[in-house]
């Protein structure tokens, strides 16, 4: 389970249990930071924390604005900057050497617009949405804390923002975000004053598609699921003590190659991991596979073999371009010395998210730029406070 789900799952508890719950946000960041934009926590008046926005130094101290600063139920945002010589005085010590702002909010669930439930709905959807959030004002302007703007992929939106012009821009730039799939902090010039929103791209959970079920399957599914991403698991022996082998939270559907196109759908939110270990059915998946719009396809096995696979292939009349190749991987994982299944797992799991985050996978160390890359406009931003 991501995060995010479990705070959906929390929120729920909470609405259950008849608890006062609250949202925090990392809204902005500069410098050196644990966590970037986006990441949240949620909190409950009894004090219940899901998820967390830093490596644990500042969490306490949002829960104590809760309880101290938000009788009025109005959202707040608090700045630590961990740049200056007075961070170790307040306690914090973070060593980061950078800036953290967070935005947190009391949430209810008849809000409108509701980001839970916006969220909620795009999980379960399976569709990319955007949540556009005021958290900074200045001047006289008819724009509150906390108002957004909810996008979704149709174009339809809905908001508590007054600004006519406000909306068109926030439009504008979340339909871009569609397009980049990149958070940002944005700032905007009204005739009274300027805002800051943050442009947050909700994604749904990667989804993870392993076919073949040996005991080498195993710690696959497993590092995919402490990633947060759903595991469906494809036995194409039809075995049914595979199911004892991957308990639950994994899908298991037992198959055969020729119905397993039937069985199992891929989407762009999917990534594929063949190694069932038989070439007559890598065959029949790698046919199915290659033309479907799965983010990453990684096949099992040495290069050469593949490379038949695919000349079987072409042999039956089916030819992939460049772009469906791209996607495939193959001697699979990242060249770390693995041998064993875990640390063959570990490699397969890297060379996935390195994919996904558009990364090549070197040591960290070996990095001229930060970490975490900045949009040229948060750059700009950065340069210039």
């Amino acid at each position: 389970m991501n995060e995010l789900q479990a705070i959906l799952e929390g929120f729920e508890s909470s609405q259950k249990n008849g608890e006062i719950t609250f949202l925090a946000t990392v809204v902005k960041t500069q410098g050196s930071t644990y966590r970037r934009p986006g990441a949240k926590m949620l909190m409950t008046n009894t004090g219940r924390m899901v998820g967390t926005i830093s490596a644990g130094c500042l969490e306490n101290d949002v829960f104590e604005h809760t309880q101290q600063r938000m009788s009025d139920g109005e959202p707040i945002v608090v700045t630590y900057d961990n740049t200056a010589s007075e961070d170790i005085l307040w306690g914090f010590g973070l060593g980061c050497n950078g800036i953290v702002q967070v935005l947190i909010e009391r949430l209810e669930r008849e809000s409108t617009p509701n980001a839970i439930a916006f969220i909620q709905e795009c999980f379960h959807q399976k569709h990319l949405g955007i949540i556009a959030t005021v958290f900074a004002l200045e001047g006289a302007v008819k724009v509150k804390l906390g108002s957004r703007l909810l996008l979704y992929p149709d174009g339809k939106f809905i908001t508590d923002i007054k600004d006519a012009n406000l909306i068109q821009s926030l439009i504008a730039d979340s339909q871009a975000a569609f397009t980049n799939q990149k958070s940002r902090v944005s700032n905007y010039q009204l005739p009274l004053g300027n805002v800051e929103v943050f442009i947050e791209v909700i994604q749904p959970p990667i989804h993870a598609v392993i076919f073949g079920a040996g005991y080498d399957a195993v710690p696959v599914a497993q590092f995919a699921q402490a990633l947060g991403w759903q595991v469906t698991v494809v036995d194409c022996r039809a075995n049914e003590a595979t199911r004892a082998r991957f308990p639950l939270p994994c899908d298991v559907i037992l198959s055969r190659r020729e119905i397993v196109h039937k069985q199992v759908f891929i989407n762009a939110y999917t990534v594929a991991v063949v190694m069932t270990h038989n070439y007559l059915d890598d065959r029949e998946i790698l046919k199915m596979l290659l033309p479907s719009p799965a983010r990453y396809i990684g096949v099992l096995g040495p290069k050469v073999r593949t490379e038949r696979l695919l000349e079987d292939l072409r042999s039956q009349g089916i030819v992939y371009n460049t772009e469906q190749l791209r996607r495939l991987h193959s001697p699979i994982g990242i060249d770390i010395g693995a041998d064993t299944p875990e640390g063959i797992a570990i490699a397969i799991i890297a060379e996935i998210q390195a994919v996904l985050t558009n990364r090549s996978g070197n040591f960290l160390r070996n990095r001229n730029q930060p970490i975490h890359q900045c949009d040229e406009s948060n750059l700009k931003l950065l340069l210039t406070t």
